[in-house]
């Protein structure tokens, strides 16, 4: 598929308005009714809270920036070739396609609706993204020990 196919497409107008509006209310929710609920939640769950709600904002960032720069391009706003830089494809994707270690069934329901709900745009971009401009090179061995150190220092490999 052709990168100009795709964002003339309509997939592409629902996959942004999609992702769009999933940013939206996803910031609703942390900003009220999300932060009233983690008060009430016992410190082990409130830290799960935490780490996935950064999870969520995380895939969601990577989302819509990955949409924009989409956008710029069929809009005439970046040439195409610039959007197949490493710089603009869709990021962090250790994070955000990583699996949580605990059970978030103890979290509120509203914050596991949009864990799996950015989850499947996460993945769905992904697949885009690979197969508009291949799929990307694995990480260097010294970043990988990087992002090994840093997840062990933070519990996500226990």
């Amino acid at each position: 598929m052709e990168s100009q196919a795709f964002t003339d497409s309509v997939m592409f107008e629902r996959t942004f308005d999609e992702g769009m509006a999933l940013v939206e209310e996803t910031a609703r929710y942390l900003d009220g009714r999300g932060r009233d609920e983690a008060r009430f939640l016992p410190r082990k769950a409130a830290m799960l809270y935490a780490g996935e709600s950064m999870r969520v904002t995380t895939r969601l960032m990577q989302a819509a920036s990955w949409l924009l720069v989409q956008r710029a391009v069929r809009d005439g706003d970046m040439e195409a070739h610039a959007a197949q830089h490493e710089r603009y494809r869709l990021g962090s994707k250790e994070i955000c396609l990583g699996a949580c270690a605990d059970d978030v069934a103890v979290l509120p329901a509203q914050l596991c609706d949009l864990l799996v709900r950015s989850d499947n745009l996460y993945r769905r971009i992904a697949r885009l993204d690979d197969v508009l401009f291949g799929a990307p090179l694995p990480p260097a061995p010294v970043v990988r020990a990087q992002q090994d150190a840093l997840a062990e220092a933070f519990g996500a490999g226990s």
